[in-house]
């Protein structure tokens, strides 16, 4: 199987999966939940479901805990979207390339689609006869929720809402992305590898390696973005770093700069993955595509 069929492959089932454990349009919720679908389904590079796929691939996990793991994910990194979007933080009006869902509905709406999807993601992984043992699904409730969390993902915004106007040293640019698009990365790709036989330690160290080269690599990239692609190809609003003055990476090291860093770092996510062989190869193929990524 190729790279492109694996991916397309790994993509149709989690689609189906995510349409599966989004709730039904019950009597009373159906515009809550018709906006929940219509932030996380059609739409979205699913770069967490790929990497969670690729990592499961190493210790021989089977699909219906991998597309578990993925839906879980996916819901977390869906309600952050929504969030962020919303007029209290980055006040965007596209993503995905259609309205944002404070837009297309309303605030109110948005505020509860967020958290009624983060609350799905949990409901996913703790699922009976979901394809998880009970100590799988404790194992990923806990790398979710920390990765998530203010340590996580939430802590990352709250320091890139406050670095507005400010200038950051490389360092503290590194440390805000580490939580706000690193940590989900991570994760995305230790609950692969949960998802199997438990791993061996140096296993998990290569993969973890390998998540944060990588987990950097998105946000240098999409710092370039930016500056260089308009609002059609990355299907939301382009140039907002600098309108709102935020610091990035081109902002810091300049534009070549950003762009030789993005490729050290893809070969440090290759490096990381010497010792893990032939199964390791999705896993590199996904790599080069955060690298080189146009949207």
């Amino acid at each position: 199987m190729t790279f492109p069929q694996w991916m397309r492959a790994n993509l149709d089932r989690v689609e189906m999966a995510l349409a599966n454990y989004l709730p039904g349009m019950h009597v009373g919720l159906e515009k809550l939940h018709e906006a929940m679908r219509y932030a996380v389904l059609g739409g979205g590079k699913r770069v967490l479901p790929l990497l969670c796929h690729g990592a499961g691939e190493l210790v021989g996990a089977r699909s219906p805990g991998l597309e578990v793991a993925s839906v879980s994910l996916e819901f977390i990194h869906a309600y952050s979207l929504v969030h962020d979007d919303m007029p209290a933080m980055d006040d965007d009006v596209l993503r995905r390339g259609k309205p944002t869902v404070h837009v297309r509905y309303d605030e109110a709406t948005a505020l509860l689609v967020g958290d009624a999807l983060q609350s799905q993601a949990f409901i996913a992984l703790t699922a009976d006869h979901n394809g998880l043992s009970a100590e799988q699904q404790v194992a990923l409730v806990r790398e979710l929720a920390r990765a998530s969390g203010s340590l996580g993902m939430v802590g990352g915004q709250a320091i890139d809402l406050a670095s507005i106007g400010r200038k950051l040293s490389r360092a503290e640019l590194e440390t805000m992305h580490r939580q706000k698009t690193g940590a989900l990365i991570r994760a995305a790709v230790r609950m692969g590898a949960l998802c199997g036989e438990t791993p061996e330690a140096s296993t998990m160290s290569a993969l973890d390696a390998y998540a944060e080269a990588i987990g950097l690599a998105f946000q240098v990239v999409d710092d370039i973005l930016d500056v260089t692609a308009d609002s059609a190809t990355l299907g939301k609003t382009a140039g907002k770093d600098a309108q709102h003055d935020k610091p990035t990476y081109v902002s810091l090291i300049g534009l070549d700069g950003s762009r030789e860093l993005a490729t050290q770092l893809g070969r440090d996510a290759h490096e990381a993955l010497e010792t893990l062989g032939p199964r390791a190869a999705s896993l590199r193929e996904l790599a080069n595509l955060v690298v080189t990524r146009v949207h």
